[in-house]
């Protein structure tokens, strides 16, 4: 490969980059925008969904209302039969065909109904999970890109010498050991203190002659030693 060819195909390279960079950068509006769209048609679907969910109940309830009827126009003719009524039960007859040959039309018209119901029900129910599993993942990918960037953005402010984060840091470092020195000369002020109250208070008690004080002298080394050796 010529030096040529391998400039151009690091320039393709960068520019491929590039495009990713922008979509990748783009891709939650992309994605909420194509959410809201689906969102939409998935509205219309259920509003057509409705529509022949209702032809449907209409074109049943025509259908049981023939089947009633041819019922009660049989019963008719049977009756007139019975009456010997030939030109009565052939008129009724007729019209009982009239409404056998309307209840076919009107049950292919109600099976036609409910296939379509059965499958934009499908479509819809599949429509609907796919669209909830997208906004869960897009609501993850959300968050998660909250997260990064915050994480991201911690990392930049502690990262460098000159870093306000870490300046800050260091800050906290140095008063964390100031104030504990501070601690440590608090302390020994308050033992310091005590001592010499101490000392201050024996002093008292020797000058008042509660307790002795001074160099031990030989007569009180004999005294001592007597006492011990029992007189």
């Amino acid at each position: 490969m010529s030096i040529w060819e391998k400039v151009v195909t690091a320039v393709r390279g960068g520019v491929n980059e590039a495009g990713e960079a922008i979509v990748d950068g783009q891709v939650l509006r992309i994605l909420d925008q194509e959410i809201r769209d689906a969102d939409n048609d998935l509205g219309k679907s259920k509003e057509a969904l409705t529509g022949i969910i209702a032809k449907r109940r209409l074109a049943d309830k025509k259908v049981e209302s023939l089947k009633k009827s041819l019922g009660e126009y049989e019963g008719y003719a049977i009756q007139a039969l019975d009456k010997n009524d030939e030109t009565l039960a052939t008129e009724i007859a007729e019209k009982i065909a009239r409404q056998e040959t309307e209840l076919l039309g009107e049950e292919g018209l109600a099976k036609s109904f409910a296939d379509s119901e059965s499958q934009l029900r499908r479509a819809v129910a599949q429509t609907d999970a796919n669209l909830k599993r997208l906004k869960q993942q897009v609501d993850t990918v959300k968050a998660t890109e909250k997260v990064q960037k915050a994480q991201a953005a911690v990392a930049a402010r502690h990262s460098g010498a000159d870093s306000s984060m870490r300046n800050a840091v260091d800050s906290l470092g140095r008063l964390k050991t100031k104030q504990a020195e501070r601690s440590a000369q608090f302390e020994a002020a308050r033992e310091l203190a005590g001592s010499t109250e101490e000392v201050s208070l024996d002093d008292k008690l020797k000058a008042a002659g509660i307790i002795g004080g001074g160099a031990t002298s030989g007569g009180d080394v004999l005294t001592r030693l007597k006492a011990k050796r029992g007189g």
